[in-house]
């Protein structure tokens, strides 16, 4: 597996670094086969560190995980934990999509806007109907079965992932509802 452990505007020891290759290792070697790589991230916010972590598995799959602390190691240590708790969680539906599938997720280019909200609070005609684009970002739509797609989202933590089935060939939608349920777009 390999790592990317960096820090913003922290200096980061070897020390820590072997301490996270270790014991990320262990974790995510526990519960997922074939890891390929993780991004841990340090930082501090005000008085408290921060340490966000993202791991990319074989099967497609992206788990995430954040914690903050006063210690760095401890900031770590309980990213660590809800690293573990979220890859226990789903071992047993990642084994079952290990098994099905042979090859990596396909994944698509797309394009990613970001449009500029209206602020003013008015209630004037818009000069223009056409709205601001703030930023234009490539994006990677991967090509997912609806429980893969729902694993995702969930291990990501988004509140919505746009997917291709691989069942359908079409673009689908799954999102996380008001009441707590998953909705799917299958147009």
């Amino acid at each position: 597996m390999r790592y990317q452990i960096s820090g913003k505007q922290i200096d980061i020891g070897a020390a820590l670094q072997t301490h996270v290759q270790t014991e990320l290792g262990e974790v995510v070697g526990k519960y997922a086969q074939r890891p390929t790589d993780a991004n841990v991230v340090f930082s501090r916010s005000a008085h408290e560190y921060v340490c966000e972590t993202t791991v990319h598995l074989s099967t497609g799959l992206t788990a995430q995980a954040k914690a903050h602390a006063t210690e760095i190691y401890a900031a770590f240590e309980g990213c660590c934990d809800k690293m573990e708790t979220q890859l226990r969680r789903y071992k047993r539906r990642l084994k079952d999509h290990h098994k099905d599938r042979s090859e990596p997720v396909e994944l698509f280019g797309a394009s990613s806007y970001i449009l500029a909200s209206d602020e003013s609070g008015t209630a004037d005609e818009p000069e223009s109907l056409q709205p601001m684009i703030v930023a234009e970002m490539e994006t990677k739509i991967p090509s997912l079965s609806v429980g893969e797609a729902v694993m995702q989202m969930e291990l990501a933590g988004a509140p919505v992932l746009v997917f291709r089935n691989e069942n359908k060939d079409g673009l689908n939608v799954v999102y996380r509802r008001d009441d707590g349920n998953i909705g799917w777009i299958d147009p």
